[in-house]
């Protein structure tokens, strides 16, 4: 087979990966290729796909750019995509100062505060609140590790949204949350 159908075949693969998560780093990609480090930095430059430190700058802008309903310093991590009144993504860089006294794992407070900041962010309204949450806590967080939270809009029924957020470390789901969040036409 021809070099360049394998390189039109890897590049196919690199974009779909990279739509699937675009918080992959070169590593990452490499490994799920079989291919070396070098070889997915040039493929990455034909390809006009900036680095991850530039992706995720850029997918920060873009995204608080639609947000409405909290400011971007109320989101409890960097929101990195957001389509209104239908899902967002953010991640949280998890640090010692978010662990619990005399240990290694991240406060579950912490996890929570991500999710339903990014529950209230995902709703196109100028006040959001959280009605309700039902939520699970599956495996416990470390320091270190890069918490990736997806937020879901499911149905609505006048002001009130179902929102589920999915948060992961890795690939491995950590927590599910449920929450009910209510638009407000007006701040009391």
């Amino acid at each position: 087979m021809p070099a360049s159908t394998n390189r039109e075949r890897r590049h196919q693969r690199i974009l779909k990966l990279l739509r699937e998560n675009p918080l992959l780093t070169d590593d990452a990609l490499a490994k799920a290729l079989g291919v070396s480090l070098s070889t997915i930095r040039l493929d990455r430059a034909l390809l006009g796909i900036p680095e991850l430190r530039e992706r995720m700058r850029r997918m920060a802008e873009e995204a608080t750019s639609r947000l409405r309903s909290l400011r971007y310093e109320e989101v409890v991590g960097e929101l990195l995509e957001l389509q209104p009144n239908q899902w967002a993504l953010s991640v949280l860089q998890t640090t010692g100062d978010m662990a619990f006294r005399h240990s290694n794992l991240v406060a579950d407070h912490h996890i929570y505060a991500q999710a339903t900041s990014l529950a209230i962010a995902v709703i196109e309204a100028d006040y959001v609140i959280t009605a309700s949450a039902h939520i699970r806590y599956k495996i416990p967080a470390h320091v270190g590790d890069m918490l990736v939270a997806r937020a879901k809009v499911g149905t609505h029924k006048q002001n009130k949204y179902i929102v589920s957020v999915r948060t992961k470390v890795e690939g491995k789901e950590i927590f599910v949350g449920r929450f009910i969040v209510v638009a407000l036409e007006s701040f009391p």
